[in-house]
């Protein structure tokens, strides 16, 4: 949809900002879905309707990211945070020893949390700030771990793996929280046993969590495993709804696959590229009046946290003004402060331009 001069445009590292179409798409359908006299809010998880509405989200996305046959899609309650839990619950059976790569915030969130469940090695040494990944060679992998986890990119910091040491870890089971760049390129599903994905980054609102794992990983659950959290108990319920989903998250995240699959996913890595080179080309060209901290090849093409001149005072002001010119949730992660803007698959490319048009002008106006 064309874009006003008076357009908000929302660089929220989450819940993100969504494409207008899918909107007016919901707004339309808002009273009376499909001629049913009722709401998607007020319809039943077990009525026929809204099993067709999770049907055709689980097929729109197996076609926009080729997921193949024997992978499973569920979409869960709880965010990605619940599967911190769920996924030592389900993959440990018999072998409690896991590997966890920690460069961020939510990848040690996930390594907390598995360590109730047996025992963790922690791939690398803890870092004193996050802004990359020591080499492989200095890695430590257990080599008889059940699975290998890590974060593909890390929200709060702008990290991200573009270059993932797979060939090195082809006898690891990998398990990958992307949860802020998932729908945003291809993936090749035969490097992964399990792969989840909050959905408010880049699929739709807040409240549905993505899990898509293979067939064979399924049934060797723990004993102690909680029956909402156990994925074979979501996978043989029928229409995959074993107690009360998320029912309006899940239409809506369904309204914006349909809209990427139309779109293609060529195009949508495409803008990615795209607009987070824009935003780099002239934080790198501003002679450290923006400056961003993350190592070039783990830079983010989602998040990009960026200091004005390493001064809060003036980064308080970059916020104020603009507000003022319809560019906000632009502040920082609490932890680290600074300016951070989130351009998800829904931010335009002239959402983009107009950051980096008022960048320039602040920087003419405070130099």
């Amino acid at each position: 949809m064309e874009e006003s001069k008076d357009t908000i445009y929302n660089f929220s590292a989450g819940p993100c900002c969504l494409p207008k179409e899918v909107l007016k798409k919901a707004q339309d359908e808002l009273l009376n879905w499909h001629d049913t006299g009722v709401s998607v809010m007020e319809m039943s998880h077990r009525s026929k309707a809204f099993k067709d509405i999770v049907a055709k989200t689980e097929k729109d996305l197996r076609e926009l990211m080729k997921i193949p046959d024997n992978y499973q899609i569920l979409l869960l309650q709880g965010g990605a945070s619940t599967q911190f839990s769920s996924i030592p619950f389900n993959l440990l059976d018999d072998n409690k020893k896991m590997n966890y790569l920690v460069t961020g915030s939510w990848g040690k969130n996930a390594f907390k949390d598995a360590k109730k469940h047996g025992e963790v090695t922690e791939v690398i040494k803890p870092l004193e700030a996050y802004t990359g990944c020591p080499d492989f060679s200095e890695w430590t992998v257990d080599p008889d771990a059940k699975y290998f986890h890590f974060c593909d990119n890390e929200t709060i910091y702008g990290v991200e793996f573009n270059n993932f040491p797979y060939e090195e870890l082809k006898d690891q089971l990998l398990v990958c929280d992307m949860s802020s760049n998932f729908c945003s390129r291809p993936i090749d599903w035969e490097k992964y046993g399990l792969v989840y994905a909050g959905a408010q980054k880049n699929v739709g609102p807040a409240g549905v969590c993505i899990v898509i794992v293979r067939d064979d990983l399924l049934g060797k659950q723990l004993d102690s495993t909680p029956d909402v959290l156990n994925y074979k108990k979501h996978a043989d319920s029928p229409g995959h709804c074993y107690n009360t989903p998320c029912c309006w998250s899940i239409y809506m995240a369904g309204l914006n696959i349909t809209y990427m699959l139309e779109k293609g996913l060529d195009k949508i890595e495409e803008e990615a590229k795209l607009k987070s080179s824009m935003l780099y080309d002239y934080i790198d060209s501003s002679d450290d009046y923006y400056t961003n901290p993350v190592d070039k090849i783990f830079r983010s093409r989602m998040n990009i946290p960026f200091r004005v001149k390493k001064d809060d005072e003036l980064e308080a002001k970059f916020l104020s003004e603009a507000a003022k010119e319809g560019l906000i949730e632009l502040k920082g992660h609490r932890t680290v402060g600074g300016i951070r803007a989130s351009i998800y698959n829904a931010m335009p490319v002239e959402g983009v331009q107009k950051l980096l048009d008022f960048m320039k002008k602040f920087r003419e106006e405070n130099p």
